[in-house]
């Protein structure tokens, strides 16, 4: 649990918590309000992750595991909760994109980079990381589907085919995600292993607390992150496209990000692994599932129907993620060029213009 104070301090940013609200009470600037409650959420969103870890560790590792995957990804889902809310599907659509890119690319890439040049090769559990990449494979067969389908949709008009279309396949895959964390609790392999065992060091009523409160905190950021994403698009000229596939999926994940690559830097790559691969895996199999079934609660109902350069990028993401962990060995060039392929991909997005 310590393992994020001692590598950059990151609880200090909590200070941005008061900041994001004393300037969003005083009608601040949109972009200022938005970078304030972005770096507020970071510390939020690690202080998550360490009570659930806290929870587990006097729990077991069966409940740790569930605990895991369900609460993993839970600052991402509540700010896309709340673009939805706002209406934001581009942004919602492309967060759900960039978190699969940021886990594959991103986050293996520098576990990998860091890991291999400190460790030289590492290995892993091959059967675990595969059949977490076969599953990768498969969600994005699942989230294809509908944006493959969408022009004809369109064209005949038949929109409430394509809602239910979405449903059904949000139906499928929040039942395999079960499935997938039943196994892997069996097994003591995949989805549930990402946890990261420890002495317990708070009591249960402070664990508790510090998770209400963290998730109390995240919320009220995440309003003020969101209701800031239009002027702050406008003003700065950038896409919502990249907000969502670049900025909004690195805000609510760096605490995870850094803790998979320490994890690496300490040998610990079947760990690493998990983290990344299983991030992936929620994002796909639960989180764009259940933002599916929210926004049936709001005017705008969001359909699993990317773009063509979101799919492109999430099907050779899935390739490469499940190439690297197919023979069970990493190295540090590996990580260098899944980084690469991230940067591309990312200066893609950026340069893409809005009408895309």
């Amino acid at each position: 649990m310590d393992i994020l104070r001692k590598l950059v301090g990151i609880r200090t940013l909590l200070i941005f918590v008061p900041v994001a609200a004393v300037l969003r009470l005083s009608d601040g600037d949109a972009v200022t309000i938005f970078a304030a409650s972005a770096l507020a959420i970071i510390p939020l969103a690690e202080l998550m992750g360490a009570a659930t870890e806290e929870i587990a560790a006097r729990t077991g590792p069966q409940i740790g595991g569930l605990l895991n995957a369900t609460l993993g990804n839970a600052a991402e889902l509540i700010i896309t909760i709340f673009a939805l809310r706002e209406g934001l599907l581009e942004l919602v659509r492309a967060s759900i994109i960039g978190s699969i890119l940021g886990n594959l690319l991103l986050v293996m890439g520098l576990a990998l980079l860091f890991g291999g040049l400190k460790n030289g090769i590492q290995s892993f559990d091959r059967r675990g990381a595969v059949m977490n990449a076969t599953l990768l494979i498969l969600a994005f067969m699942a989230l294809a589907i509908p944006s493959l389908f969408d022009v004809t949709f369109v064209e005949l008009k038949a929109f409430e085919s394509e809602l239910l279309l979405s449903e059904g396949i949000a139906l499928i895959l929040i039942v395999l995600y079960a499935a997938s964390i039943v196994y892997s609790l069996v097994v003591k392999n995949g989805l549930g292993a990402a946890v990261i065992h420890h002495e317990p060091e708070w009591s249960m009523p402070v664990a508790l607390g510090v998770l209400a409160a963290a998730t109390l905190g995240i919320v009220f950021m995440s309003e003020f992150l969101v209701g800031t994403v239009e002027p702050v698009v406008e003003e700065l000229g950038w896409s919502e496209l990249f907000v969502g596939v670049i900025i909004v999926p690195i805000i609510g994940n760096v605490a995870e990000h850094l803790v998979a690559v320490q994890q690496a830097i300490k040998n610990r790559m079947e760990l690493a692994m998990t983290i990344a691969l299983g991030s992936s895996l929620q994002v796909a199999l639960f989180v764009a599932p259940v933002l599916v079934f929210i926004s049936l609660l709001f005017e705008d109902k969001l359909i699993l129907a990317f773009t063509m350069p979101e799919v492109i990028a999430l099907g050779a993401a899935s390739y490469v993620g499940a190439l690297v962990a197919e023979d069970g060995e990493t190295n540090w060039f590996e990580g260098l060029m899944l980084l690469g392929v991230y940067l591309i991909v990312a200066l893609a997005f950026f340069l893409l213009p809005e009408a895309a």
